[in-house]
């Protein structure tokens, strides 16, 4: 990012106002609600009565910036960046993925992408927003990171038969030659078939990609950022050495959108902190116009980044915050807010909630392998940080839990509970609640030695009661001390 003896002195006062712990522990400033639905164990049998109380950020485990969410048939990918957790910069090694189906519950599909992916990058480090797009049945995934060479900013893309991955770089080499500022790529592709990437920081450039989506056709162009028709008023801002500079709101995060023949340019605006603005235009080459701000200053982030997605018929913001503790402007997380586009076109001003969505676009069968890292909160979890398809909740402890919501028994037929798990002492056990942490007692699983804790074994137990309807379930991990044991997966039988 430019400025960056600026940035840093604010990432100073930032975490020194907001009273940054050391711990690298991710914890929760916002606590979840109980969702006791209709009735007083929990379980509703009319959806149109549940009220889903999704809460932000969307991930618990890890931080998660630069949100890129992407629809391929019915599922909501989510590409993102990964703060870690004792970061005291923009500390980022690699890129994860989540999926969702419902909207309310998010499934954890990896980290299909690192600054290893790329020889040419600065290893271990700044593996900045990025952004995925399928293509005739492939998936690339652009992104940015530092030149090993030069230095300098530098555009790349790797690509994947698969959206979970593996990737590879199928260049070898920048996207572009590297040059400062080059970040935050976005892609798009139009009505015709043409396929754009815009990026930029305090610049803005675009270019039309190659039918093979990995070159550059024709030039590259640049925006007029000091257009104030285009990005809105002049404003004053500060140099590295403390002199004025006059910009208009355009920052960085550029995201593009099109509905019904007109062109939405989302970027990160107004200088450090930053808020979330736009512009449009019915030629994606220009002239835009500035049509105003969307949201203001993320909560205890000074950065904001993200952009949105129609899914279902519905309206989506995606964007990041700091309020998981230890979070602030240098370990952010995803949010979501739903939103609908006003009788003219425009995208109308959104404040931050906590609930994020209320209404599920689907259910959870629990009578179908339900994978361990798809929740709708959680608390004191991580998950494994491996490439591929098999993927598993870790670094559990006594008191631990995590949340499915939107879960309907409604027609089914079991009578066990079953999980798969891996673990190497005794004394460990999964509680099964309805509606909240001490809810009904629907089962509990004593966790045994398996002998290592990749060491996978299916264990079961007889449910204590049946429930038919919708409800919200609490996993609950108890034990003795330290490190209890992994869960890759649980069902209902």
């Amino acid at each position: 990012m430019n400025n960056k003896i600026v940035i840093l002195v604010f990432v100073f006062i930032f975490c020194v106002s907001t009273s940054c712990s050391s711990s690298n522990d991710v914890e929760l400033t916002v606590p979840p609600t109980d969702n006791s639905g209709g009735g007083s164990d929990g379980v509703v049998n009319d959806q149109t009565d549940y009220d889903i109380l999704v809460r932000n950020p969307v991930v618990q485990t890890w931080y998660t910036p630069d949100p890129a969410p992407m629809v391929y048939k019915d599922t909501l990918f989510l590409f993102v960046d990964h703060d870690e957790d004792d970061a005291d910069y923009f500390y980022m090694k690699d890129w994860q993925l989540y999926s969702t189906t419902d909207l309310i519950n998010w499934t954890y599909r990896g980290t299909p992408m690192s600054t290893a992916t790329f020889t040419w990058a600065r290893q271990g480090d700044k593996a900045w927003a990025a952004q995925a797009i399928e293509r005739n049945g492939k998936f690339y995934w652009y992104m940015c990171a530092q030149d090993n060479e030069t230095g300098a900013d530098a555009l790349g893309v790797a690509v994947s038969d698969s959206p979970v991955g593996p990737y590879h770089d199928p260049l070898g080499k920048p996207l572009a030659p590297p040059t400062w500022g080059y970040i935050d790529p976005t892609v798009f592709i139009d009505d015709d078939g043409q396929a754009y990437l815009f990026w930029g920081n305090n610049n803005l450039w675009y270019a039309k990609l190659g039918a093979d989506m990995i070159s550059f056709e024709g030039d590259i162009h640049q925006i007029d950022v000091m257009d104030e028709e285009a990005f809105g008023p002049i404003i004053r801002t500060q140099n590295e050495d403390g002199s004025i500079k006059l910009k208009t709101n355009y920052e960085e995060g550029s995201w593009l959108y099109k509905r019904n023949g007109i062109y939405y340019l989302l970027y990160a605006a107004g200088g450090i902190p930053e808020y979330m603005a736009y512009s449009t235009a019915t030629n994606i080459a220009g002239p835009w116009k500035y049509q105003g701000r969307i949201m203001d200053s993320a909560e205890q982030s000074f950065t904001i980044h993200g952009g949105n997605v129609d899914f279902k018929d519905r309206h989506f913001m995606f964007y990041h915050n700091g309020i998981l503790s230890n979070g602030v402007g240098i370990r952010r997380s995803t949010c979501v807010e739903e939103f609908t586009f006003t009788n003219d076109g425009k995208i109308p001003f959104m404040r931050f909630t906590e609930t994020g969505i209320r209404k599920s676009v689907g259910t959870l069968n629990p009578c179908e392998r339900v994978e361990a890292e798809t929740m709708a909160w959680s608390q004191g979890l991580k998950t494994d940080q491996t490439a591929g398809h098999h993927h598993y909740v870790t670094s559990i402890h006594d008191g631990d839990f995590l949340k499915v919501s939107a879960v309907q028994f409604a027609g089914k037929e079991y009578s066990k509970f079953t999980a798969c798990v891996a673990a190497t002492q005794s004394g460990g056990s999964i509680e099964v609640h309805i509606g909240s942490m001490t809810g009904p007692l629907l089962a509990k699983l004593e966790v045994t030695p398996t002998g290592a804790m990749n060491d996978w074994q299916k264990l079961s137990v007889d449910v204590s009661r049946q429930e038919n309807g919708l409800c919200d379930l609490y996993l609950v991990f108890r034990g003795g001390e330290g490190e209890l044991f992994n869960v890759d997966y649980w069902q209902f039988e």
